[in-house]
């Protein structure tokens, strides 16, 4: 039985990773999955020289709750049982870091919302860093 993690990238939701996670349960193929939403730390950035850090992490919180919400429904409406939690950092090095802290046994990305070059980006990041496999949906 697998463990599954699914990552939410930003304001963009995982409802096709959510869904494969969903068809793996249903099939008994996974016993766990859990949601991870991965907010890159904007204070780092050009925005943290005009704006305080709890005010742009609050922002981010508000955009990518739907995209939360959205993707947690499809889990729901399934009757798949899941954990999430909500971690800052640079998206591909936290969800490489985060799967090998919660000793997952796969990565589900969903890549349905990025571009073909940013998509292959994302994947060659987290083949290098990860030691989990991981599979991209799209």
């Amino acid at each position: 039985m697998l463990k599954l993690l699914i990552p939410v990238l930003g304001a963009k939701e995982a409802t096709e990773a959510a869904r494969h996670g969903a068809f793996l349960f249903a099939e008994k193929c996974a016993s766990e999955v859990e949601v991870v939403e991965v907010l890159d730390d904007l204070a780092k950035g050009r925005a943290g020289a005009f704006h305080s850090r709890s005010m742009l992490h609050r922002s981010q919180k508000e955009r990518a709750r739907d995209a939360l919400i959205l993707t947690c429904a499809i889990l729901d409406d399934a009757g798949v049982p899941y954990k999430w939690k909500r971690v800052f950092g640079p998206p591909e090095r936290t969800i490489a870091q985060y799967a090998v802290k919660d000793h997952a046994d796969i990565v589900v990305v969903d890549a349905s919302h990025l571009g073909f070059f940013h998509r292959w980006s994302v994947l060659a990041k987290l083949w290098r860093w990860s030691s989990v496999p991981v599979t991209m949906l799209h």
